[in-house]
């Protein structure tokens, strides 16, 4: 097996980090991940729903790899864990450890109610800027972007946030 670093060297890739594995299907997922090729099928079958968000999840923060295999049902995608270590060298304001604290802290109904207010500001194939978003919400572009790292449906490209195109 290829030994594989993922550098976390922006304080806000913390969030990405700390949301790995913050529930138990995730945890399960990731060590099912890191010993072998799993397809979707045999995710939902195992972990439901929620097994699907996490590996939706784990593929927008490019922590996963994916491959065609031909099972029984004939060409399925298959993924794995892309990293084997992580090795964290940040450097970061106090204001922005704690934006990205909080953001990672955040409990879901917020979370959520962030991810609608940013949905109803996205422009249709165009996305919306961060700084736009940061000013209506009345929050730093600091917090903002942990919010988003966080998200499964909400992604930064750019100086834009856009929707997850999911596969």
């Amino acid at each position: 097996m290829v030994s594989r670093i993922k550098v976390v060297n922006d304080v806000g890739e913390l969030v990405s980090i700390f949301h790995v594995a913050d529930t138990d299907i995730k945890r399960r997922l990731i060590i099912d991940l890191s010993t072998g090729w799993v397809t979707l099928p045999t995710i939902e079958e195992k972990y439901g729903i929620e097994g699907k968000r996490a590996l939706y999840y784990l593929d927008k923060i490019k922590m996963i790899e994916s491959q065609w295999m031909t099972g029984d049902n004939g060409p399925e995608k298959a993924y794995h864990i892309y990293y084997t270590n992580v090795q964290i060298n940040i450097m970061g304001t106090l204001e922005e450890l704690a934006d990205i604290i909080y953001a990672a802290t955040l409990d879901e109904k917020m979370l959520q109610d962030y991810e609608q207010k940013i949905q109803e500001m996205l422009k249709p194939n165009e996305g919306v800027f961060v700084g736009d978003v940061s000013e209506k919400l009345g929050i730093s572009q600091t917090l903002l972007r942990g919010i988003i790292r966080r998200s499964n449906i909400l992604q930064i490209k750019g100086y834009k946030i856009e929707a997850v195109e999911f596969q």
